[in-house]
């Protein structure tokens, strides 16, 4: 295993994330089980005076594991010069079988974390813990995800050795490879920009009529899910050349770097929390009935649907203005 301080920082607080979140559930085991605001109950009681307190400690830790997801790429990032053929990320991350996966899992409890979070902070409003059920199965669900991604990324890190000869980033995303990305690679840049500018605007034009009308929820939700997919898939296919100014260079990880002003980063941190925002709009609409949150939620709904417009809007604009702007034309073959 290579000493690093990023590596550290990420192992432990990735053991701390899942001890608490091993507690959180099996606490919230017994408040699916047992849970009962009309009742006096002492165990009632106790329930009520634990729950805020371990739904604040959780929300910070949650908080943190969405950071971890960056902080996880820089550090694959920093480290790619220890490992021989390594260019960027994509050196480190292939060094062993574990490297991706990772990543996948740190994406999957990005999302799942952002979604408790509003959840949190849309029971909080409620005077009468509306939401709890529903935060809890979510963490329920969430436990398998995040004590997977601890132990594999720990199976990672054990596995880094300086005297590994790994892959470029060249090699993996090329036409002349195998796997998803060649797929995309595949795509002619034409019909790739439509696909990107279409799910932006079927996005935008979903987000303001549920705005205006306060309908279409599900559907917008939907949108940021397809849309999140495709911008991922776009960076691999044609924006990253943009920023690279160069037509065989598709890496989606050399953008964090220095050398290109670490655009990588806002952009990643923008269609991701446009995604979670989005999504969170779709997963508060099942409970606009409840009773203390029929007047909360659609305002909830209201700012995050905003927020998601924003952030989507901004990504399409960073990218619109390298399109428009670069010195490199991309063919439309």
């Amino acid at each position: 295993m290579i000493l690093n301080p990023s590596i550290l920082a990420l192992s432990v607080s990735s053991i701390l994330i899942s001890l608490m979140t091993i507690y959180a559930a099996s606490y919230g085991v017994l408040i699916l089980r047992r849970w009962d605001i009309t009742s006096g109950s002492e165990l009632q009681l106790s329930l009520e005076r634990r729950t805020y307190l371990i739904s604040t400690i959780v929300s910070y830790f949650l908080a943190f594991q969405l950071v971890s997801l960056f902080l996880y790429i820089q550090t694959a990032d920093s480290i790619c010069h220890l490992f021989v053929g390594a260019m960027c990320a994509v050196g480190a991350l292939t060094v062993n079988s574990f490297g991706y996966p990772t990543l996948v899992l740190k994406v999957a409890t990005f999302i799942m974390a952002g979604l408790w979070l509003i959840l949190n902070h849309t029971d909080n409003q409620g005077y009468d813990y509306p939401l709890i059920r529903a935060k809890y199965l979510l963490l329920l669900i969430m436990a398998p995800f995040i004590l997977s991604e601890t132990v594999v990324q720990g199976i990672y890190f054990l596995g880094l050795k300086p005297d590994i000869i790994t892959s470029c980033c060249g090699s993996l995303f090329s036409q002349s490879s195998r796997g998803i990305a060649s797929e995309i690679l595949a795509m002619p840049s034409i019909p790739a920009k439509i696909l990107f500018y279409v799910s932006m605007l079927a996005t935008f034009t979903a987000g303001i009529c549920l705005f205006m009308n306060g309908k279409g929820s599900y559907l917008f939700a939907g949108l940021s899910g397809i849309t999140f997919v495709v911008s991922i898939t776009s960076i691999i296919s044609f924006i990253s050349l943009y920023f690279y100014e160069m037509p065989s260079h598709p890496c989606p990880f050399c953008i964090l770097q220095k050398e290109y002003n670490y655009v990588g980063y806002p952009l990643y941190t923008l269609v991701l929390s446009g995604t979670v925002t989005g999504l969170g709009v779709g997963l508060l609409q099942r409970f606009r009935k409840k009773e203390s949150l029929k007047n909360i939620i659609p305002a909830i709904q209201r700012k995050l649907v905003v927020a998601s417009l924003v952030l989507f809007l901004v990504f399409t604009l960073i990218v619109s203005w390298q399109i428009l702007f670069s010195s490199f034309k991309l063919e439309g073959y």
